[in-house]
């Protein structure tokens, strides 16, 4: 697959998991950036697009369904509703097939455990000699999107950026612990309980954190629990 071939994927679904794509990714620096950068917008874009409804809002359609005069108002919103399907059209057409594709193929893995050792060994080779030094406020930059902020680091970070975690945009870092050197993965797909899994050389820990997971891979026998119990008492949500 050339770049261009590449660059054009990525732009009509930045979650393309397609083994193509993926080597394309991890054959240069500027191609994972690239990738990088545009899940990095389509999770800005979904935040942006994610709309509270007002506690009263069945109050006031019943309201108006009771005969009483439309506000004079009306237009104003009827054209900020258009004004918005028209942003979130243009959005869809920037993105091509809006996460369609007939290509793309299902997870290998039977669980988020399996899909985060599956994912560490994938990209070991890139990441491996990678020692970016992210401070304290870079991190939380980058887990602003997913709606929280960590209070302090367990240990050195080498590495944060976004990935594509089975699909969705998530944050990847790595980083050193009192128990040793681990990934960590915040995954926004909830998770039933704590669970874990284990290859040849790798162990991984899921645990539910807020309507995400916390995912961390460290080698085989290391103990993860205190490494995410410590994450998770510094994690501050929004509400």
């Amino acid at each position: 697959m050339d770049e261009l071939e590449f660059r054009r994927r990525l732009l009509a679904d930045p979650h393309d998991n397609d083994p193509q794509v993926i080597a394309c990714k991890l054959e240069s620096v500027a191609n994972k950036k690239f990738a990088d950068e545009l899940l990095q917008l389509d999770m800005q874009l979904e935040k942006a697009l994610k709309v509270d409804v007002p506690d009263d809002l069945a109050d006031r359609i019943l309201f108006h369904q009771s005969g009483e005069e439309m506000p004079p108002k009306r237009f104003k919103n009827v054209w900020s509703y258009g004004l918005a399907a028209s942003v979130a059209f243009a959005i869809g057409m920037y993105f091509g097939q809006a996460n369609f594709n007939p290509t793309q193929l299902p997870p290998t893995a039977t669980n988020l455990a399996d899909i985060a050792i599956e994912h560490v060994n994938y990209e070991e080779k890139f990441v491996r000699n990678l020692n970016e030094n992210a401070t304290l406020q870079q991190v939380n930059a980058k887990l602003q999107p997913l709606g929280s902020e960590i209070k302090n680091l367990p240990g050195h970070v080498y590495y944060v950026n976004y990935c594509g975690f089975d699909g969705k945009p998530s944050l990847h870092m790595i980083m050193d612990t009192p128990q040793g050197k681990v990934t960590v993965f915040f995954v926004p797909t909830p998770s039933d309980g704590i669970s874990n899994s284990t290859d040849n050389q790798s162990e991984s820990l899921v645990m539910p954190i807020h309507d995400a997971s916390l995912i961390i891979v460290g080698s085989k026998g290391e103990n993860l629990m205190p490494v995410a119990n410590e994450i998770k008492k510094n994690l501050i949500w929004e509400i």
